[in-house]
């Protein structure tokens, strides 16, 4: 499918979803990381012609991520009227939810509660504008190996990008004119203090993963189920005890 078509495919869903939802949302709130997924969404709601609310986070955030995700806010205001943008500086708020939680320090746990409280702010900024929250994950994360925090990036409303893997964002990117700092920068998830990119945390490049998925002859294929097994429970809906009487 030519880049130009999927655009508008997507853009036209999200108008679509905003008509004939039953609340009416009024405003399409992004979290803004500074990587490519986040931004292309935003470029994307924000060609809806709909009011879209960009939020930037930053929690101990490393400065060329923070620098790339506010070029980018410049960038989508300058270009579109009805994108508006708050810097929500979160650092304070993730100190004291240490402090609270001191005598259960994990590392991990506390790189996925980053992902949790943005995804609390995201949901009071939208109920304060009648708006939904718009995910930013695509089709090898959300669908693939379940690289997402559960109940953090993963709590969203709709999901414009989910079908598209990382090599059709990257083209998404360059269609809708998306900084090439942005679209050439290793992707990470931002979540940890020595800045460790998307690579480094799965073992496999998002190029290696895509061809993993469409085939079960390649070579990565073995451990792309590995990285997808220990995520299962990310995808897979919540286990419910049932009674059958």
């Amino acid at each position: 499918m030519e880049v130009k078509k999927r655009a508008k495919i997507i853009t036209d869903w999200i108008n679509n979803y905003c008509e004939s939802a039953s609340y009416k949302p009024k405003a399409l709130v992004v979290g803004i990381s500074g990587g490519i997924d986040s931004s292309v969404v935003s470029t994307l709601c924000a060609n809806t012609g709909r009011k879209t609310i960009v939020l930037t986070m930053p929690i101990k955030q490393i400065k060329s991520q923070h620098d790339l995700s506010l070029t980018h806010a410049k960038w989508l205001k300058e270009k579109y009227k009805n994108v508006e943008h708050h810097l929500l500086e979160m650092d304070k708020i993730f100190n004291s939810f240490s402090q609270v939680l001191n005598n259960f320090d994990n590392e991990h746990g506390y790189a996925n509660s980053r992902a949790r409280l943005r995804m609390a702010t995201l949901y009071q900024v939208a109920a304060a504008n009648n708006g939904i929250v718009v995910g930013t994950g695509n089709k090898v994360e959300d669908f693939g190996v379940g690289f997402y925090t559960k109940y953090g990036d993963g709590g969203v409303d709709i999901s414009p990008i989910a079908d598209c893997t990382k090599t059709q964002v990257w083209e998404l990117g360059r269609h809708l004119g998306v900084s090439e700092k942005i679209i050439n920068t290793p992707p990470t998830d931002g979540l940890w203090d020595d800045g460790r990119n998307d690579v480094q945390q799965l073992g496999m490049s998002y190029e290696q993963l895509e061809k993993a998925m469409e085939d079960k002859n390649d070579p990565n294929y073995e451990k792309y189920l590995e990285i997808r097994k220990k995520n299962l429970h990310k995808m897979n809906p919540i286990p419910v005890c049932t009674f059958n009487e």
